[in-house]
Order: C-alpha cells, then sequence, then structure tokens
C-alpha cells in the first residue's frame, strides 16, 4: 500500500515514475526512449532501471508538465525544447515526429552543493599536482579551456577551476542552462534565451559575450563554445580580459586548437587561416582534457600549455598526461619561461 500510495502522489504532485530517479542523489543523468526504456547514469555508468511509463502520452503529460512552469510549450509545431527546471537540472525533449519511437527526454541533474578540488583527487579524476599547478594557473590569471566529449565532466571542473579566483574580482559567467556555481560572490550570471513560438525574442551566446564586454568584467566564464561566440571570447583574451575559462566539445587537447579555428571560420569572420591561428594562439595559455574512460570514470586526461605559432602551426607544450597503463598522472615537460614567469607572478587576490 505504501509504494501505491507513494506512487499515486508523484503522478498527481511529482514527475511520475521519474520522480524517485530526480530524488535519488546518486543518479547524475535520467535518459528516456520512448513509453518503456528508461536509463540512469550512475558514477559514469549507463544502466537501465524497471521503472515504465504508462505509454506515449504519459511521457508525453510528464514533459508537459515539467514545462510548463517555465513557460515553455512542446508540440508537433514545436517539437523539441531546451530548458531548465527550478532546482536547476537542465531537460531536453523531443517528440514524435521527429523522435520515431516516442518521445524522448534527457535529463541532467543539477548538484546542490559544487565539487571542490578535494572531491576530484579523491574521486581519481586528477592529481594533487595538477591541481596545485591549475590553482596558480587560475590565480595568475591565464586563460583556460576545458575540453572533453559530452558527459566527461568539463562544467564540473570549470566550477572547480573557478574556486581559485580572487574574491575581489568581477566575473560574469554566460550559459545556455545556468549550471555553474561559482563561490566568488561578485558574480553576474547572464543565460541565453531561446526563441518563442513566432521564432522571436532569441538572445544568442554571442550577443551575451558582446553585452559581457561593456559591463566592466575581470574575467569571463563562457560555459561552452559552440559557435560564433569564439570569436568574441577570443578576442575578449586578447584585449585585456584575463583568467578567463570556457569549454568546448572535442576528442583531445589538440582537436579542441582544431575546433576553435573551424568554429572561428564559420563565424563569418574573414581572416586567413594563419591570422585565426595567431588570434587563438595568443589568446589560450592552457587547454585541459577530460575524459570518461571505459570504467566509466570521469580523468583529467591532460593538460597543454599553448606556446605560440611556429611554420603556420599552433605550437604547444604537453605539461601533465594520465597513463591508462599504469592508471596514474604524471609530470610531462615543464613550462616555458613565459608561462613559469606569470605563474610566479601570479596576481593578488
Amino acid at each position: 500500500m505504501g509504494h501505491l500510495v507513494r506512487d499515486l502522489l508523484d503522478e498527481i504532485v511529482g514527475f511520475g515514475p521519474l520522480q524517485p530517479l530526480l530524488d535519488d542523489p546518486t543518479v547524475d543523468d535520467i535518459l528516456i526512449n520512448g513509453a518503456r526504456l528508461i536509463f540512469v547514469e550512475k558514477s559514469g555508468r549507463l544502466e537501465q532501471v524497471a521503472l515504465r511509463f504508462l505509454n506515449d502520452q504519459h511521457v508525453l503529460r510528464v514533459i508537459r508538465r515539467m514545462l510548463a512552469p517555465l513557460g515553455r510549450r512542446i508540440d508537433e509545431a514545436n517539437p523539441m525544447v531546451d530548458a531548465r527546471l527550478a532546482d536547476g537540472s537542465r531537460i531536453n525533449a523531443i517528440i514524435p515526429p521527429l523522435a520515431i519511437d516516442g518521445p524522448c527526454l534527457s535529463v541532467r541533474k543539477f548538484k546542490q552543493d559544487a565539487l571542490r578540488a578535494e572531491d576530484l583527487i579523491g574521486n581519481g579524476a586528477i592529481s594533487p599536482a595538477m591541481v596545485a599547478f591549475l590553482s596558480r594557473a587560475v590565480a595568475a590569471r591565464c586563460n583556460i579551456l576545458i575540453s572533453g566529449a559530452t558527459g566527461s565532466g568539463k562544467t564540473t571542473l570549470l566550477n572547480v577551476l573557478s574556486q581559485f579566483i580572487g574574491t575581489r574580482e568581477r566575473v560574469v559567467t554566460i550559459e545556455d542552462a545556468a549550471e555553474l556555481q561559482l563561490r566568488n560572490g561578485h558574480v553576474v550570471r547572464l543565460e541565453t534565451r531561446p526563441p518563442n513560438s513566432e521564432g522571436k525574442g532569441e538572445v544568442t551566446p554571442r550577443e551575451l559575450v558582446k553585452n559581457a564586454l561593456r559591463m566592466r568584467p575581470d574575467r569571463i566564464v563562457l560555459g561552452e563554445s559552440r559557435g560564433g561566440e569564439v570569436l568574441d571570447m577570443l578576442q575578449a583574451m586578447n584585449t585585456g580580459h584575463q583568467g578567463s575559462m570556457s569549454t568546448v566539445h572535442a576528442n583531445s587537447a589538440r582537436d579542441a586548437l582544431v575546433r576553435l579555428e573551424m568554429m572561428v571560420t564559420l563565424s563569418g569572420f574573414s581572416a586567413t587561416e594563419l591570422l585565426i591561428k595567431q588570434i587563438i594562439a595568443t589568446a589560450l595559455d592552457l587547454i585541459v582534457h577530460v575524459a570518461r574512460l571505459p570504467d566509466g570514470q570521469r580523468r583529467v586526461t591532460q593538460v597543454l600549455e599553448v606556446e605560440g605559432i611556429a611554420d603556420g602551426v599552433v605550437r604547444t607544450r604537453e605539461l601533465y598526461a594520465f597513463h591508462p597503463e599504469r592508471k596514474d598522472f604524471g609530470a610531462v615537460d615543464q613550462p616555458s619561461r613565459s608561462l613559469a614567469g606569470k605563474l610566479e607572478e601570479g596576481v593578488p587576490t
């Protein structure tokens, strides 16, 4: 009887079969592929759960209940939606006719307490030496790009690194769905806005980056670089907003550079390939790559220093790497003289 009452309450005042998963602190992601297939991610591993919806209409009712307080809608005319719940969790829904096998919902749960560097060390995601180095780099206002695949822990690492930003610095964050949990005190959070049902009112990341430059920021933190806003972010890094940070989807740290070049080119910026590479090389100090390994563990696998241009190629220096065969981290090379000097000089906080 207790289970029946709980299921009934979840259906009336909650989100039906999803409610126990939303309440479970060990669940990071919830993935619904139609009415019969529900998967969750725990500790980096995907597993199917026994919960079910009655039918596709039941899934659609739950999705609409999630969206109703947000003023968003989903129907055949608007079959895709990205949104953020009141608790900060991020949802993406797509329904027929685009989703052939029934309504699909993805939920990235929001952690109320941001992880600390000590947590990442304890989880084996990063070494103490790497944390010490990256904390000095953030304090010294190095421009840092975090690369990795979807779900690899880019935002988590960005949150951790942000904890080393000086408390007197003004930070402006720009995101599609507010996930960052900066603890600086002087933080301005900006969030993009999708177009309404008439296709109007959209506010893009690029517009927010341009606006942020007028807000007297010490640093800009762009949750994800994926389009034309990359050019404005790189220009900001090159024009006094040192210590800015962002993330990018890429399979390796070197691939992240290629992705940046591609995005700058597609932004409509008219320049030679060499000039684009020079803009990237002078803007970035470090690229930190994170990966989710086959065992489900998320780890920082590489730290690259961006040194400059040589023979038309962005030159990098590998400083730290994760060795999968030994399952440990190691220093590969020393920072260049210019970076070492910057780290030694630091910035008062």
